[in-house]
């Protein structure tokens, strides 16, 4: 068991302000994420304000950067829907201008494509008898993913007449 009075290491600024450029150097970061790391290494507000200013002057941190960087990866690799790129690029305390930015990444037609290859192969999955249930297990799944209610709605209809 640990002692209360354990020490944890301590940074200089230039020390924290290296290890941040490494951190944000490894993959795209928001605000949120290395403010969370900074205040994971003990920094005190003042040194955080000059760590981020350096980072953003460096362009080592870039929320525009990083939205779009999020809305192609999570698009491309998990299939989600726009709703849900919203909602986790709000969470992550990203401006609204950004996320409309990072949302005009992701093609339409590809958009389209996706949510009907996704939507067909998961209603061809669902071993349910009953139509309605099938329906439903269908729709929550492409709710949770974060598709739109219109676009699951037409395709569920489509699907069931088939």
């Amino acid at each position: 068991m640990k002692s209360e009075w354990t020490q944890h290491k301590s940074y200089t600024v230039a020390e924290a302000q290296k290890k941040l450029e490494h951190y944000c150097a490894y993959q795209e970061r928001c605000h949120e994420e290395v403010i969370q790391k900074l205040k994971s290494l003990n920094m005190i507000p003042q040194a955080i304000d000059v760590i981020i200013g350096h980072l953003l002057e460096h362009n080592f941190l870039n929320e525009e950067r990083f939205a779009c960087s999020f809305a192609r990866g999570k698009f491309r690799i998990k299939q989600w829907g726009k709703i849900r790129i919203t909602r986790e690029l709000k969470a992550r305390q990203i401006s609204h201008y950004n996320i409309n930015s990072a949302l005009k990444e992701i093609d339409k037609e590809e958009y389209i494509n996706s949510f009907n290859e996704l939507s067909l192969k998961q209603w061809n999955s669902i071993r349910e008898t009953n139509i309605l249930k099938k329906k439903k297990k269908l729709f929550d799944f492409l709710i949770r993913k974060g598709f739109e209610n219109q676009i699951i709605y037409d395709k569920i209809h489509e699907l069931a007449e088939n």
